[in-house]
């Protein structure tokens, strides 16, 4: 077991680009959070299917049915944000987190392809429950592995990859519906954002190996 790093002592205040060099920095050194960001990155750009809710609802669900696939995935959120007590016990957080994005990747990919509208609503309010919970063990893994002097830092970091990763996931999902429609896009990018997840844990398996327990963070 090898500590994580805890560097604090050589960082001093900075504003502006020297600042963002700095988070940069850090985070070239530490793989463990830059996986955590590129998991992320890859469950909202391969997987975000919300660009894709109109056209579905128009040609499969009928009048009505977007506002429930809108409200779909922030419904799961909630309920396991209600429920989420157990999450501190898990200490293989690693883990839970390449767990939690593939099961937010594979239930995107079955809403895709569910013909009924309550099936729908249901997996992509499954997709809402990993997706809280991979954000929780990001978060987490963010505050106990960084150093206290280099957290503002990498917030910013991870904020900017928390609004952009939508974003850009809405701009795939459009281009890929235009070149082979929206269910290829859907359920496609779902079945992609899952399989990338496991490829990145298994070729880079710090991730994997990361645990945490009363305490520092730690890495096996």
């Amino acid at each position: 077991m090898t500590a994580a790093p805890d560097n604090a002592t050589s960082w001093r205040p900075s504003t502006g680009w020297p600042a963002v060099r700095e988070g940069f920095a850090f985070l070239a050194t530490s793989p463990v959070l830059v996986l955590s960001f590129a998991i992320d990155i890859a469950a909202m750009v391969l997987a975000m299917p919300r660009a894709l809710f109109p056209e579905v609802a128009q040609e499969r669900f009928g009048a009505g049915s977007i506002g429930w696939l809108y409200a779909a995935i922030a419904i799961g959120s909630v309920v396991a944000g209600v429920t989420s007590g157990w999450i501190g016990r898990v200490h293989r957080q690693g883990l839970a987190l390449v767990a939690a994005v593939a099961a937010w990747g594979l239930a995107i990919a079955a809403a895709g392809l569910a013909r009924s509208l309550w099936l729908t609503v249901l997996l992509l309010a499954i997709a809402g429950a990993a997706d809280l919970i991979s954000a929780v063990y990001r978060q987490t893994i963010l505050q106990t592995y960084a150093p206290d002097a280099i957290q503002g830092r990498l917030q910013g970091i991870f904020m900017a990859v928390v609004a952009g990763g939508p974003r850009l996931g809405d701009l795939r999902a459009g281009a890929t519906a235009a070149l082979f429609g929206p269910t290829v896009a859907w359920a496609g990018g779902g079945v992609a954002a899952a399989m990338v997840a496991i490829a990145l844990a298994v070729v880079f398996p710090s991730l994997l190996r990361y645990t945490s327990r009363t305490g520092p963070a730690r890495v096996a």
